[in-house]
């Protein structure tokens, strides 16, 4: 029952950890090997429309900038996307205060973060919300203002996904904003941000992104996005695991003590069995499926406890982080399958090691 939770809560965290760079990265992303950026016309974009394998195709520039209000300055992301961007993601719902950016425009949404660390507000035309970038180039700068590109910025919205880095690392503007910031042409982005359509296949649509764009291309899904968030996560969720399989082990000792005081009890009808004609393997089997029972019945015992209360902590949230946040929680059958298997096992090597007891030498003496 314990295991069965405790894993429940970590399937909960990793969700809940995984939803945050879910509602940020797209199911599919498109880079350049060469350099950050990277041409692409029209008739591309109108190829992988009409493939028929993706929902929405979205062009996006960014790179990390600095940003300055109020004598107060911080390095971020400036993300500018075009006005297909909600057709990919679903961000703009994530915009808890304003509105999102209008097209042709230098509006900004911020993350929550920056906008505490700026105490900034909304449509503030009293302050400059500035971002500057370094102009590209060659050469000796003679004057320090001209080797850099400023823009002002309106803050117009504030998003907020609840998790710390991520609302102090994008500032969205428009596409054609950011491409004047980051020197780019008018064909140029530094990726492509891609939503499959349903049933499609990852395999099918890379292919089709290849065949479309080339093979200089590097395709990465949510998971490469964040490979070493998924490494840290898969590697707490087994770290947990090895912990409550020690805890088991260690308990699974009672059940092979019980066995042997079990043994030691039944001496006389061992005898009398043995005195039968039952063998010594015949014996053996005796206990070692009673002790499979004990943890057999033990463990389901213990699961369905184990749902009970996973699926009452996800129906009325008796545990709560902080007011209107339940403790996450998730039922996952692959743990009910996880938890089932390693007490079978394990409760078979204790069967096996109390059975054992029952040998020659014994039955000499018994």
């Amino acid at each position: 029952m314990a295991m069965f939770v405790v894993l429940s809560v970590f399937s909960g965290l990793r969700t809940f950890s995984l939803s945050f760079t879910n509602e940020l990265d797209p199911e599919l992303k498109v880079f350049s090997e060469k350099g950050k950026s990277f041409e692409i016309n029209e008739e591309q974009i109108k190829a992988l429309e009409t493939s028929g394998l993706f929902e929405g195709i979205a062009k996006v520039a960014e790179d990390r900038l600095l940003f300055t209000f109020h004598e107060k300055q911080t390095v971020a992301f400036v993300k500018g996307v075009d006005e297909r961007y909600n057709e990919v993601s679903a961000f703009e719902d994530k915009v808890e205060y304003g509105m999102w950016i209008e097209p042709e425009s230098n509006d900004a949404v911020v993350g929550l973060g920056i906008s505490y660390l700026f105490s900034m507000g909304l449509f503030d035309v009293d302050n400059a919300f500035e971002v500057v970038a370094m102009k590209p180039g060659k050469g000796v700068i003679n004057n320090p203002e001209d080797a850099f590109i400023r823009k002002h910025l309106t803050p117009v919205g504030i998003y907020i996904l609840g998790n710390e880095d991520l609302d102090d690392k994008y500032v969205f503007t428009t596409l054609e904003l950011a491409r004047e910031l980051l020197s780019l042409s008018e064909n140029e982005i530094t990726n492509l941000e891609l939503k499959l359509a349903n049933g499609v296949s990852e395999k099918a649509a890379i292919a089709k992104i290849k065949e479309v764009l080339g093979e200089s291309f590097i395709v990465k899904n949510r998971i490469q996005l964040n490979d070493g968030l998924y490494r840290m996560l898969n590697t707490e969720n087994a770290v947990t695991y090895l912990i409550l399989l020690l805890v088991v082990i260690i308990a699974l000792f009672t059940l092979i003590g019980a066995l042997i005081m079990i043994i030691l009890e039944k001496q006389a009808n061992i005898k009398t069995l043995s005195h039968l004609g039952v063998n010594l393997q015949r014996l053996r089997k005796i206990f070692l499926y009673q002790g499979m029972i004990i943890s057999a019945l033990g463990g389901l015992l213990g699961v369905m406890l184990g749902v009970i209360v996973v699926l009452l902590q996800q129906h009325f949230v008796f545990i709560m982080i902080r007011e209107g946040f339940p403790y996450p929680i998730e039922f996952n059958f692959m743990n009910v399958i996880l938890v089932l298997v390693s007490i079978f096992i394990l409760g078979f090597i204790a069967a096996y090691i109390a059975s054992s007891r029952v040998n020659k030498s014994y039955l000499q003496k018994v």
